[in-house]
């Protein structure tokens, strides 16, 4: 059985679910890419158990057949054959598989396609359509706040509910929170998943630049992901979601506004002199200025610096982890933001005041304890 494809439309595809095989799988077989060819459709298929992704690519070919193809050592010599067209021949009986360049010639060792884990089947799914742009922009302002203590699943993914006016989608990682709301995005019926972090960054880095549609269906065990010519299967986590709404305060007497840049710089200059294992700064807002200041006592180092800012609101002395900070902030993309504090022990929730029509951005940042000096 042969083929005829582009050595670089190959690649490229291949580069899309590449990152779902793990280098040390449960079952070796999931080493291998699947290559299943019908006519002139070529579909390959990456899984590590938990999550299948598919790509599929027009070819030359007039036979079908199945075999699966070491990933590692195929990606490898793609990346270093110049853009050319290549045939690839199959032998279903050696299981083996050689691919022809103009000037050369090389033989893989394959494996039985039976062999390669069964994907998936859609059944008994809602369904929802939002546009790359806005599935992009929802990955994006979440899943840096994702936890990665296994002993808390439900946190090591994005939560996302959908209701019949809007979609949320909510990160935490018991320090902070994002809460991403679409109001152009909605489901007739009311429901929610928790969708893996892994699969969330597999779907952000295979989305296409040109804006277009996402269909994803999903059942109580799996969420379906389906654009242009690919698609990615996930198994949900069944665990439930940490009662996030309860954490945000609502009353709010501080308000501080300020410019987004002015207060990052600043966090990451004196975020150097801070504790190593702590990362904590000190927020001392005082009529219309800010001062950030930070110290080492182990090191007798310290440092402060003094921002201007609007603040409506008593007098406060607040303190942050500057590291979770620093990635909350890079995170938002406004020039200004609005800071909301209640007490030294409760939440501070940070806001973006420039949003897009359709979106609402809420984060939130728990506070340290600081010693009185």
């Amino acid at each position: 059985m042969k083929f005829i494809v582009s050595s670089s439309q190959l690649l490229k595809h291949l580069n899309y679910i590449n990152g779902v095989i793990t280098t040390n799988p449960v079952v070796p077989i999931l080493e291998n890419f699947l290559f299943e060819i019908e006519k002139d459709s070529l579909t390959v298929i990456a899984s590590d158990l938990n999550m299948s992704m598919i790509t599929e690519l027009e070819i030359d070919c007039n036979e079908t057949g199945s075999i699966a193809v070491p990933a590692k050592i195929l990606i490898e010599t793609l990346r270093n054959l110049p853009d050319q067209p290549i045939t690839v021949s199959i032998d279903l009986d050696t299981y083996s598989l050689e691919i022809s360049s103009d000037n050369g010639r090389f033989r893989l060792a394959c494996e039985n396609a039976l062999d390669f884990p069964k994907v998936p089947e859609v059944s008994n799914a809602s369904s929802i359509n939002i546009s790359t742009e806005a599935l992009a922009n929802a990955i994006t302002n979440t899943i840096f706040a994702t936890s990665s203590d296994e002993l808390r699943p439900a946190m090591t993914g994005v939560f996302m509910k959908l209701s019949e006016t809007n979609t949320t989608f909510v990160s935490t990682d018991g320090h902070r929170m994002v809460r991403y709301r679409r109001v152009d995005v909605a489901s007739d019926e009311e429901s929610s998943i928790i969708i893996p972090r892994k699969a969330l960054n597999m779907l952000k880095n295979s989305l296409p630049a040109e804006n277009t549609n996402v269909n994803i269906e999903f059942n109580p065990s799996h969420a379906f992901f389906r654009f242009d010519k690919i698609r990615l299967i996930c198994r949900l986590i069944d665990e439930r979601y940490p009662d996030y709404e309860n954490v945000i305060p609502l009353d709010n007497n501080n308000l501080v506004v300020i410019r987004k840049s002015d207060l990052l710089s600043s966090l990451k200059r004196i975020s150097i002199y801070a504790n190593k294992s702590t990362n904590q700064v000190r927020f001392k807002i005082t009529g219309s200025e800010l001062q950030i200041s930070a110290e080492d006592l182990d090191f007798s180092n310290e440092a402060n610096e003094r921002l201007s800012c609007m603040h409506d609101g008593e007098d406060i002395e607040i303190g942050f982890n500057a590291k979770l900070l620093i990635e909350l902030l890079n995170n938002l993309q406004s020039a200004e933001i609005s800071i909301k504090l209640s007490e030294p022990n409760r939440a501070a929730l940070i806001i973006p005041k420039e949003m897009g029509d359709n979106e609402d951005i809420l984060t939130l940042a728990m506070p340290v304890m600081i010693s009185s000096r």
